[in-house]
């Protein structure tokens, strides 16, 4: 093993006009979270521990989109998903359709460790997570000022895909493997800016945004139909069991072969502590740092 790393990430296909200032926002926003995970590891907290810390500060901060940044539905309200998977046993939870839950990434824990179920979806989530006794808000607390805007020029230009029109932000994500090898990634988001009311994307699908298992964890963002198609997150695994990859290979190949015609990118780790990023988008908000002392943060 080659020792703990970590990687988090903020969005695949950043506008290439995205003013200076946000631009080292973001970037600065990644590294506090870097610096949260390398902590935590430092501790020896387990992976699927720091995963879903990390999450969580992503989650808390408006500036990407997951948690209170979440992007709007094409009715102004927030639809949040998001999933978690511990690599060692494949342990898994996910949620989508959440309106009131603060931090998605935590409920979507609960159901991996309190329910005997692996997904829970609106209202049967919203409920359990009443039940949890999780931090409950009102939707209002999710819609900023900087969506509101952003969904008026989704609607003037009828997009609800990627479009460099709208500058919406990003899904976050992390993936880590601790000391002793056990893989683990977390993925939040609130999906696509003027999506339908009842969309679901990748973030919170096993194998396609967010996998993890004893070779690896990986997490996606991007186009989540084309991400779906793909099965992106477990094609990185499967040709690493199958054809004998490389972390690096492997995450260059499913970029390259997988994708057809999507735009995506994608953060992961091995078990043998190395860790790469991957995208076919014009950037992506993305930082790594590793036991031995690396740490990078970047965009393009």
């Amino acid at each position: 093993m080659g020792g703990w790393a970590i990687a988090v990430h903020g969005g695949a296909g950043v506008d290439p006009n995205l003013p200076k200032e946000r631009q080292e926002e973001g970037m600065r926003l990644l590294g506090r979270c870097l610096d949260v995970g390398i902590s935590a590891l430092r501790s020896n907290i387990p992976a699927i521990d720091v995963v879903e810390l990390v999450v969580r500060e992503l989650e808390t901060d408006p500036l990407f989109n997951s948690g209170r940044g979440s992007v709007l539905t094409e009715n102004g309200t927030v639809e949040m998903e998001a999933s978690i998977m511990d690599g060692p046993k494949r342990r898994c939870g996910a949620v989508s359709g959440l309106t009131t839950v603060k931090n998605p990434i935590s409920l979507a824990r609960l159901v991996m460790d309190k329910s005997p179920h692996s997904y829970l979806a609106f209202s049967g989530a919203e409920e359990f997570a009443e039940k949890q006794g999780v931090a409950l808000v009102d939707n209002e607390y999710f819609i900023t000022e900087n969506n509101v805007a952003m969904l008026k020029l989704a609607k003037e230009v009828n997009s609800i895909v990627f479009d460099y029109r709208i500058p919406a932000p990003g899904t976050v994500g992390c993936v880590v493997v601790d000391k002793e090898g056990r893989c683990a990634a977390a993925t939040s988001t609130g999906g696509l800016m003027n999506k339908m009311r009842g969309r679901i994307g990748d973030s919170p699908l096993f194998g396609c945004g967010t996998y993890a298992c004893e070779l690896c964890g990986v997490s996606c963002t991007g186009e989540g139909e084309a991400i779906n198609r793909s099965t992106l997150a477990r094609e990185v695994a499967a040709v690493m069991e199958y054809k004998g990859l490389n972390l690096h290979e492997a995450v260059d190949f499913v970029i390259r072969n997988r994708l057809d015609e999507g735009k995506a990118g994608l953060i992961a780790v091995s078990k043998k502590g190395e860790v790469v990023s991957g995208f076919n988008t014009t950037g992506m908000f993305r930082g790594c740092a590793t036991e031995d002392g690396f740490m990078e943060v970047g965009i393009w």
